[in-house]
């Protein structure tokens, strides 16, 4: 049995795997093995796609900044952060803040380029920024899905079921946030659920709560008494996924918790949510002026209040049906888009939350996947460090699927090996394969093969590629079937993640506490 150390010191065993034989076993000892079990993210081996010219992102930066000091971005309901910009030296007028050109990046200068987001298990910490790539669930979906019960609203009961699901794949990294709201606890009392359920059903890192400052700040003491406040100090431990009001105005239900998170030296996800034709203008380029200045006020915020603060330049671009004013998701023009935020993340030098697997279907299909594997493509082509809505992610967020996200997470171990790019080396080139082969033979049973084969190729755990006839013999099963009965299989066969006794009696009674502080709040 294999073993690894959690953050409470407490030795994790690894379940010993039943004896299997045959391609199945091949394809379970993989997905156990060093791809999955030691690699807590990526560090990709292909480079991002720059697709515009120094000349043309002059242009878009050139275009932003005078939206920041000709137009201005209202910060509505917060006056310590109006008071952090006066003085910083922004022109305040009531509400409108305006900005100086070139003043967010001088104070965008303190935020970090890497850095590290502890779990409660050190051998699953990731770096967020640089060369890495980390996985995490779809995120606010009120609505869950699946083939047997169809479209419901979603139950603490199915937000357990997603944190299991996710803890269990070996291709996503991350716990994630609100994968799905849990409607039956109340508004006010449901972050401190969701939270324990990350802590206790996954060792991964985790993302919290930001619908209030007190939710916000709740999520930071549930980290504070597993990992303890002097590390949480010194330590990014929780993200904060905070959105713009857009078009150009900055809450004070956002702002309050972004900066608890930066005060507590916790990274904040800043992120618009530009609908094009709707909160922003219908033409890609405009769209993206102005989630650059949105962003970029944001980002700068969080450094005004704890200088070197983790922070998470994001971006979530849309389109929609000009025909009938519904959102669309997964579609070229916001994929296109995607790619020029990361050139201008990395001019700015901050870690880059931006796209995902995003769709406007409402099963787990053809549409679904076509549009998630276009939008999740300019996630990994743009050179996005942290990629939120990974997996599960249907009718156009307003649905987690239990089958899709399966699917999705099937797709990310897909995307492993695709972001590790083309090794050289004398094995890969294989030329004493070509000695042994010669010309006009095949390379089936030849020594290389036989010392690469497990490891040449990918293997998904949901495809079928089997001859038609013995699909058909099988039952005929879709991909959707495949997945319904992964999930079942996967959810039977958890194992949750031990956790000191001690500190989940801590976590249980401050939880205790603070619900019976507070009335149930429905709305």
């Amino acid at each position: 049995m294999s073993t690894t150390t959690d953050i409470t010191g407490q030795a994790a065993t690894a379940p010993a795997r039943r004896e299997r034989s045959g391609r199945s076993a091949r394809r379970e000892e993989r997905s156990h093995g060093p791809l999955a079990v030691h690699r807590p993210y990526i560090v990709r081996n292909i480079p991002p796609y720059d697709i515009l010219s120094e000349e043309n992102l002059v242009r878009i930066e050139e275009t932003a900044d005078r939206i920041l000091a000709e137009i201005g971005i209202e910060f509505r309901d917060d006056p310590a952060a109006l008071e952090l910009w006066r003085k910083a030296g922004a022109e305040i007028d009531d509400v409108l803040v305006r900005f100086p050109p070139g003043m967010l990046r001088e104070i965008l200068a303190t935020a970090p380029r890497q850095f590290t987001q502890h779990a409660r298990n050190p051998a699953n910490s990731v770096e967020i920024g640089g060369p890495n790539v980390v996985f995490a669930p779809a995120y606010g979906s009120p609505f869950v899905m699946d083939l047997d019960q169809g479209r419901r609203y979603g139950t603490i009961e199915d937000f357990r079921n997603f944190v299991k699901l996710a803890q269990s794949s070996p291709w996503l990294h991350h716990s994630g946030g609100t994968i799905c709201e849990p409607v039956d606890v109340p508004v006010n009392k449901r972050h401190l659920d969701m939270v324990d359920a990350h802590i206790r059903l996954s060792d991964r890192p985790f993302m919290g709560s930001v619908t209030a400052e007190e939710r916000a700040e709740d999520s930071i003491e549930m980290c504070r008494i597993l990992f303890g406040a002097d590390f949480v100090d010194a330590n990014c431990v929780i993200l904060g996924n905070v959105n713009v009001n857009s078009p150009l105005v900055w809450d004070a239900t956002m702002t309050t918790a972004m900066r608890a998170y930066a005060r507590a030296n916790q990274a904040a996800v800043i992120v618009p949510f530009i609908l094009g034709g709707a909160m922003g203008p219908v033409t890609s380029a405009g769209a993206i002026a102005q989630a650059h200045a949105e962003t970029m006020a944001g980002c700068a915020l969080t450094q005004l209040e704890r200088p070197g603060a983790p922070v998470i330049y994001g971006n979530f671009l849309s389109s929609m049906s000009l025909r009938s004013g519904s959102p669309t998701f997964g579609t070229p023009e916001p994929a296109a888009g995607s790619l020029v935020i990361g050139q201008l993340a990395r001019r700015l030098g901050l870690p880059l939350r931006c796209a995902g697997n995003f769709t406007t279907s409402k099963l787990p299909d053809a549409q679904a996947m076509n549009e998630g594997t276009m939008s999740m493509l300019s996630a990994i082509h743009c050179g996005a460090n942290f990629i939120l809505h990974s997996a599960g992610f249907l009718d156009g967020l307003l649905s987690m699927s239990y089958e899709k996200f399966m699917l999705d997470a099937d797709f990310c171990g897909a995307l492993h090996s695709y972001l590790d790019g083309i090794r050289i080396d004398d094995n890969q080139l294989a030329l004493d394969a070509f000695r042994e082969v010669g010309p006009g033979n095949h390379f089936f049973g030849c020594a290389h093969t036989m010392a690469n084969y497990q490891s040449a190729f990918w293997d998904s755990a949901l495809d079928d590629n089997e001859p038609f006839e013995k699909w058909e013999a099988a039952g005929s099963s879709d991909a959707a079937t495949r997945a319904n009965k992964a999930w079942k299989k996967t959810l039977d066969e958890y194992e949750a993640p031990p956790l000191d006794a001690g500190l989940s009696e801590a976590l249980k009674e401050y939880v205790t506490r603070r619900k019976a502080e507070m009335e149930d709040a429905w709305y």
